[in-house]
């Protein structure tokens, strides 16, 4: 019988979630090739947030030391009301998340997280073997003749055969299509903004000099729109995601360039603090429209399955998108790693029974803050206030549930196995 190490698993998509579930299988010595349809592997210039979910997921494929390299940290989480600034809620983060979930929250430059798990999958050194990387390799067919050995074939008619094929390509995943996977794509009606300001602009305002006195990850809540921004690389830059309602223009092209005049105009009437931020967006500002998927538990047929935004697309509001992903990541990797060549098939199964529930509520819950966020001044806006005055969670699901993942089989994974100094 053929043994795990025999494996070969063909991964489409070469972005966090596929890079994570690439190192995870090599770590349970399954040979990986990832398959990238753009020109070189990589990502955008934004920001994203880790929570103790996914980082004890990171952190349990070894990348620590990578990771306190290229983080920052925020100290709370705060809620302000749109008109003047007011704190609505304060959530602990910092040293409370290490001691309650014994992994912490942080903040990355995306292109520096894609990067450290990168390299770790080519690392000479680590183990396993190594990933096999391939870019501008477009899957534009799978071939699934024998049933066993699906077959990824690529736009420039190379083939890519493996015992598994995994479809982490996107919220517009090829694989999803020629899997036979129903239509679940769906059109929010918002869009967002995405912006890196300076933080050196954002220090020698007295007006936003706030924001870099003390890391925090802040979210304004206003009708119909709400802001949230961090700092990343240690303060290098101010991280913003601007949700507002969207565009003809935008819905129908998906990203359109925009500038930080189109920014701050987005936001007309609020706390003057917010136009004193947003103005300092220098180039690279984007719009982004906002689509999700609608909870769908068919991710697999047969021998190929699907990951991260193929399967479970979310809107940007629990800030869960990557870190859902990561979590399939492990999940997949537990149990792939623990069957023969044989075992494909049910381990795939298993993987989707214990994920697709999970991340399901996840979208629901993404999906419901979008009201939740917005609610114009009133009664319906007060509740909510009030609510978050004795913050447990959000819509439906509490940061508890959240946070603490999905459980994972391996304990080493798991929440409990990471010390962290005071």
């Amino acid at each position: 019988m053929a043994s795990s190490q025999s494996f070969e698993v063909t991964v489409v998509g070469g972005g966090l979630g596929g890079m994570t579930a690439a190192l995870a299988l090599r770590h349970r010595g399954i040979r990986v090739t990832v398959l990238e349809q753009a020109p070189e592997l990589g990502e955008v210039g934004a920001g994203i947030q880790t929570a103790p979910n996914a980082s004890r997921i990171l952190l349990g494929l070894g990348l620590r030391p990578q990771l306190e390299a290229i983080h920052t940290e925020p100290q709370d989480q705060v809620r302000r009301r749109w008109k003047d600034g007011s704190v609505v809620a304060l959530t602990r983060l910092g040293r409370h998340c290490k001691d309650k979930y014994n992994a912490p929250y942080w903040h990355y430059h995306r292109a520096d997280l894609h990067r450290v798990i990168m390299d770790a999958c080519t690392d000479p050194d680590g183990p396993g073997p190594l990933v096999e990387l391939h870019t501008d390799a477009k899957v534009v067919e799978l071939d699934r003749t024998d049933p066993l050995r699906p077959v990824a074939v690529t736009s420039d008619g190379a083939r890519f055969e493996s015992d598994a094929l995994i479809g982490a390509d996107g919220i517009r995943s090829r694989v999803r299509d020629l899997m036979g996977g129903r239509d679940t794509l769906r059109f929010s009606g918002e869009m967002a903004f995405r912006a890196l300001i300076p933080g050196d602009l954002i220090a020698a305002d007295p007006a936003t000099r706030w924001l870099v006195d003390r890391f925090q990850s802040t979210i304004w809540y206003g009708p119909d729109r709400h802001l949230v921004h961090y700092m990343i690389r240690g303060g290098e830059y101010l991280n913003v995601v601007a949700c507002v309602p969207c565009t003809d223009e935008v819905a129908q092209r998906w990203v359109v360039p925009s500038s930080a005049e189109e920014l701050a105009e987005a936001f007309p009437g609020w706390d003057d603090r917010v136009p004193a931020m947003l103005s300092k967006a220098k180039e690279d500002v984007s719009c982004f429209a906002l689509y999700h998927r609608l909870p769908d538990p068919v991710w697999m047929d047969g021998n190929v399955a699907l990951l991260g935004d193929a399967c479970h697309a979310m809107l940007p509001y629990q800030a869960q998108g990557a870190s859902q992903a990561m979590e399939d990541a492990a999940v997949l990797a537990e149990e792939l790693g623990a069957v023969t060549v044989d075992g494909i098939r049910p381990a795939l199964r298993r993987y989707v029974d214990r994920r697709a529930k999970h991340a399901g509520m996840v979208q629901q819950a993404s999906f419901k803050n979008m009201t939740f966020y917005h609610f114009p001044d009133g009664p319906e806006q007060r509740e909510r206030d009030a609510k978050l005055e004795h913050f447990d969670g959000e819509s439906d699901v509490s940061y508890e549930w959240l946070w603490s993942g999905t459980p994972l089989n391996d304990p080493d994974m798991g929440a409990f196995s990471y010390q962290f100094s005071r």
